[in-house]
């Protein structure tokens, strides 16, 4: 059965690509090599209608120590919080009911593919396009995942690429695992944060109006679908404990969703493999790609950040690529953006660490 969905799937696997004129972002403008003699392979440009989360290698941090740290003390107080009912969750999850635990799993992977498939994917990297009803079931997903409007996600992911471990990147990881994991969000930007971020382009973010409109009630939906609804549905409709349903469906589940996300800012910038470029910090890691549905397969992911399925392999530990093929089978996602076999085993040759295993 999964083989005859795969064929089928496959059937409408469309990819879009062109040919790139200029040398690879990540090295030097020039095009050629550190010796000055050969010519820099040509990378295939698959969405050259946007650059805005290609990294910038033209961006150095200023000399000098950082400003000083401003904490805000709301976040603080409210992450421990959150964490603080999740861990007691945990004790109360073996005297849930089953039901409880189908809603946790359920409304983990659905606020999950928001934020893979919809937030990152879609809406950041312009991997593939979406009908609206797609885009409105990934919009309502990504309100249940509460991590920022898509609108200032989107605009502090692109910062991450194009500025990656630098002060303008919002979780630089040469700051540490707690600060690019939590830490980030629990003190100001820095101001190289805001002052290259104000310059990205965010004209086609600003132009989508399904953006606009949940920026715009943010606050309200996510009190409504990240903390009442998952609580409301196990209490009222089989029963479960109020406390069960806050602790557990709520809090814990919220918890863990927001954890698995950091970890591809934390944990897959510092500990993995590096096969496609070793120049970059982002790594190859297979916990954090289990963890999020696919989003661990960072070298790749930053080496070709307008790969849909960002990694080489499809849907090899990625139910996000999964997901994103069977809505296009039933016509609702198109123009898959997927790199080459041949540009990518270019790519490994020329930069790779070595660790590459073909399959």
């Amino acid at each position: 059965m999964l083989t005859h969905l795969q064929q089928e799937v496959s059937s409408s696997y469309t990819t879009t690509t062109a040919t790139v004129t200029t040398p690879h972002s990540r090295l030097p403008q020039g095009g050629e090599d550190k010796l000055g003699k050969n010519p820099l392979p040509a990378e295939e440009d698959i969405r050259p209608e946007f650059k805005d989360d290609i990294y910038d290698p033209s961006y150095q941090d200023e000399e000098g120590p950082r400003p000083k740290l401003q904490y805000v003390w709301s976040n603080i107080i409210l992450l421990a919080l959150l964490h603080i009912g999740a861990l007691y969750g945990i004790t109360l999850v073996p005297s849930c009911k089953f039901h409880t635990w189908l809603w946790v799993y359920f409304y983990r992977v659905i606020s999950g593919l928001g934020v893979t498939a919809g937030a990152h994917r879609l809406w950041t990297h312009r991997t593939y396009k979406a009908r609206l009803p797609l885009r409105l079931f990934l919009i309502i997903a990504d309100t249940m995942a509460f991590q920022n409007d898509v609108f200032e996600w989107a605009r502090d992911h692109r910062a991450h690429h194009k500025f990656s471990e630098t002060d303008a990147d919002p979780h630089n990881s040469r700051r540490g695992f707690f600060f690019s994991h939590v830490g980030w969000l629990l003190v100001r930007k820095h101001p190289a944060v805001k002052e290259k971020g104000g310059l990205l382009d965010l004209s086609d973010l600003k132009a989508e109006k399904l953006l606009m409109f949940q920026r715009r009630y943010y606050k309200h939906a996510v009190l409504l679908m990240c903390f009442i609804l998952p609580t409301f549905v196990p209490w009222y409709f089989w029963g479960e404990t109020f406390r069960h349903s806050l602790y557990v469906a709520t809090f814990l589940r919220y918890a863990i969703v927001l954890n698995s996300t950091w970890l591809v800012n934390s944990a897959a910038h510092m500990y993995g493999y590096r096969p496609y470029d070793k120049n970059i910090e982002p790594r190859e890691n297979t916990l954090v790609s289990l963890s999020t549905m696919g989003e661990g397969f960072h070298n790749y992911h930053h080496s070709f950040p307008y790969d849909y399925s960002t990694s080489e392999y499809r849907w090899h530990l990625n139910f996000t690529t999964f997901f994103i093929d069977c809505m296009a089978a039933l016509g609702l996602a198109y123009d898959r953006k997927k790199v080459s076999k041949a540009a990518v085993l270019a790519r490994i040759k020329r930069t790779g660490d070595g660790s590459h295993k073909s399959g």
